[in-house]
């Protein structure tokens, strides 16, 4: 659909809208959103509509994504430069295309970012990610979501609830995160995952939903694979790598 298109599906439905809505005239909340406009109820965690205006700033996204997507995959500074430019805030971010978002300013990123292929960030709320942090392929973060009532979800009525993770986290592949989930520090999600809550600090966690497995404890330190020990020579170079970053 046009830009056109659908600022005429929008104000169809908005005819149709307050029918839904059991609006008191004493609430403060009521008070402070009356007014407000669509870019500005999705920006604060209302109930918005993706109107015209929302699309407009979703074309500017498109435009670097459709460069950052089309590049030279072994142009690898030219991949993090398109990366910087697309993210809100970044520190020497990595992104392995294909890489889709709705608007990139709303993901933050600490050090050391990377994504793999194929990840997907709908990010029509905020997406802060720690530092350290690394994404297997075709994992998804998804901040929006829809009412679960049909004759409300069909009158275009949407939100975003921001999620967060910590630093020093691995997801693996195929993983997804649903709106409004924290991730702590220090966790590894197992592929497959579809993280549904909360997860604490220094965790592994796997499934659908996704629930806490275990800690991870010193005795996981020289670990490579399951109980694979990592040999003596990479060792002693993980060992003065550690060092130097202290």
């Amino acid at each position: 659909r046009s830009l056109s298109d659908l600022g005429r599906l929008w104000r169809n439905k908005r005819k149709n809208v307050f029918r839904y809505a059991e609006l008191g005239s004493g609430n403060r909340m009521e008070k402070e959103t009356q007014g407000m406009d669509m870019r500005k109820r999705r920006d604060a965690q209302l109930a918005y509509i993706s109107d015209e205006s929302v699309f407009e700033e979703q074309v500017v996204c498109r435009r670097i994504l459709q460069k950052l997507n089309f590049m030279d995959r072994a142009d690898f500074d030219g991949i993090a430069e398109v990366v910087k430019v697309l993210l809100g805030k970044s520190d020497n971010a990595f992104i392995n295309p294909p890489f889709y978002c709705d608007y990139g300013k709303n993901i933050e990123t600490g050090k050391n970012f990377f994504a793999n292929y194929n990840c997907t960030i709908l990010d029509v709320a905020k997406v802060r990610i720690g530092d350290n942090c690394q994404f297997a392929p075709n994992v998804a973060i998804y901040t929006a979501g829809h009412p679960v009532h049909p004759d409300t979800r069909n009158t275009l009525y949407e939100y975003g609830k921001e999620v967060t993770v910590g630093d020093n986290v691995w997801l693996g592949g195929n993983t997804v995160v649903c709106p409004g989930v924290h991730i702590g520090n220090n966790v590894v999600i197992g592929a497959g995952s579809v993280v549904t809550r909360d997860i604490p600090d220094w965790s592994v966690a796997a499934g659908n939903p996704c629930r806490v497995i275990r800690k991870i404890t010193e005795e996981d330190r020289r670990k490579l694979f399951r109980n694979e020990e990592i040999d003596e020579e990479a060792w002693e170079d993980i060992l003065s790598r550690i060092q130097d970053e202290k």
